[in-house]
């Protein structure tokens, strides 16, 4: 426990520092950008995106504290350019659940293939399968079981995809980030 509250403080610490900010800040509006460009609505209870990139580099370089704000915001900002429909704040606090728990999982760590997979598996079975679910169930007004069915078989699909979307394009940045001033590890 004393782990994951150092973790939390840190992350904290992070938004003090401007140059740490200001990538907060770009990876916000790349994850902006990303869910403008690069999402696709099936229907009313599915879509496909990938702002997921930024808010787990977000998390991974930054932390929980900074990873969980930085989804919740990137989630609201995102409504507010590409409206897909009535804004319901349980998606918020998926995002930011999401962002945290990648931010605890990765952050000031080594990238490897084992730490991605078990942070996406943790976050697409609790947050994207069942409490976006859940979300969606008291929003729609239709049954949790009716609606899971379809989203799991969404969420097999786009667990290894994003995995896969998510390690090529860590490696590389972390070694970049580590060139630079404010090294990670």
């Amino acid at each position: 426990m004393n782990v994951l509250i150092e973790k939390m403080r840190l992350s904290a610490e992070e938004l003090k520092d401007t140059k740490k900010l200001t990538a907060v800040g770009m990876l916000t509006a790349v994850a902006v950008l990303l869910g403008f460009f690069a999402t696709i609505q099936i229907g009313d209870s599915l879509k496909i995106g990938f702002s997921f990139v930024a808010n787990e580099l977000t998390a991974m370089f930054f932390g929980p504290v900074t990873g969980g704000i930085m989804a919740g915001v990137s989630d609201i900002l995102k409504l507010i350019v590409k409206p897909t429909g009535a804004y319901f704040p349980g998606f918020t606090v998926s995002a930011v659940l999401g962002g945290m728990i990648y931010g605890f999982i990765l952050y000031k760590q080594p990238i490897s293939l084992k730490r991605i997979i078990i942070s996406k598996l943790i976050v697409t079975i609790f947050i994207n399968t069942l409490l976006n679910t859940y979300w969606l169930s008291l929003m729609l007004g239709k049954g949790f079981l009716i609606l899971l069915s379809g989203r799991i078989l969404k969420q097999i699909i786009m667990l290894p995809i994003e995995t896969f979307v998510f390690y090529i394009v860590a490696k590389p940045v972390e070694k970049i980030v580590n060139n630079f001033h404010f090294k990670r590890i």
